[in-house]
């Protein structure tokens, strides 16, 4: 009975998940700089894709992180063309599942096609997150990307850093993998 109580009462009290289009301002370069470290989602799937690069890609680190960037900037692309991406706030949250998950199973030495398979699903993943943040830019929208643009690399070093720093510990990248994993469940379950 006690448990039921206070699930009910946290569900009262919780606000709703709020990561992107309608709340805030997106808006100008300082703002494109502030979305990706307070939107949990962007900052757990920015820190994943750099660890992720980190322990898998130690001579090529910098690979996971401009796929995702360059694809990042074509989703926005296509939000400012006008082409509409369905589904694209759950996309995200899925990313953020992937991403962890990827981190979790990812050896360094692993085969070619199973890097090459995880960096289209990072830039697939990428354009969902352009998408998104193009179509809630408003005003200055080219100073916003770039500003969202440079937050997006900052968050992506401190994942190779942080890779680089534990690579001879599986168990911590595997900690590190299935929490953001589990993060992004808890996002979904909102």
């Amino acid at each position: 009975m006690k448990k039921t109580a206070l699930t009910a009462a946290a569900a009262l009290i919780a606000g709703p998940a709020l990561a992107h289009t309608g709340h805030g301002d997106a808006n100008g370069f300082l703002h494109g700089l502030q979305h990706p470290v307070f939107g949990a989602d962007h900052l757990l799937a920015m820190l994943a894709v750099g660890l992720w690069s980190g322990f898998v890609l130690p001579r090529h680190f910098w690979a996971g992180a401009a796929a995702f960037m360059a694809l990042m900037a074509l989703g926005a692309s296509l939000s400012w063309a006008g082409i509409p991406f369905a589904g694209v706030e759950g996309v995200i949250l899925l990313s953020v599942i992937a991403f962890g998950l990827l981190t979790l199973v990812s050896r360094r030495g692993q085969a070619g096609w199973i890097t090459g398979a995880s960096l289209v699903a990072i830039g697939a993943f990428a354009s969902a997150h352009g998408h998104a943040h193009a179509t809630e830019a408003a005003g200055n929208a080219a100073a916003y990307l770039a500003g969202f643009l440079i937050a997006t690399a900052a968050l992506h070093l401190v994942g190779i850093s942080l890779a680089r720093a534990v690579a001879q510990r599986p168990v911590v990248q595997q900690a590190l993998g299935a929490g953001i994993a589990l993060s992004g469940l808890w996002l979904m379950a909102g």
